[in-house]
């Protein structure tokens, strides 16, 4: 079985475009609602996103 970390993947985009969009939100809620847990990685990606928004270098954007 391949974990595809699909949450990591999200936050790498929310860090490349330095947002936080509610599609990537929304999409990252679904991933977790869907998986019922989440993988460390995942954990790790969704810590560094918090931290990176605390140091005001991700904006949280109502939209693109």
């Amino acid at each position: 079985m391949r974990t595809t970390y699909v949450i990591r993947q999200l936050v790498e985009k929310a860090l490349y475009i330095k947002k936080l969009t509610p599609d990537i939100e929304n999409e990252i809620n679904y991933e977790l609602t869907r998986l019922g847990y989440i993988s460390d990685v995942d954990f790790e990606a969704l810590e560094l996103l918090m931290a990176e928004m605390d140091a005001g270098r991700i904006q949280l954007v109502a939209s693109i």
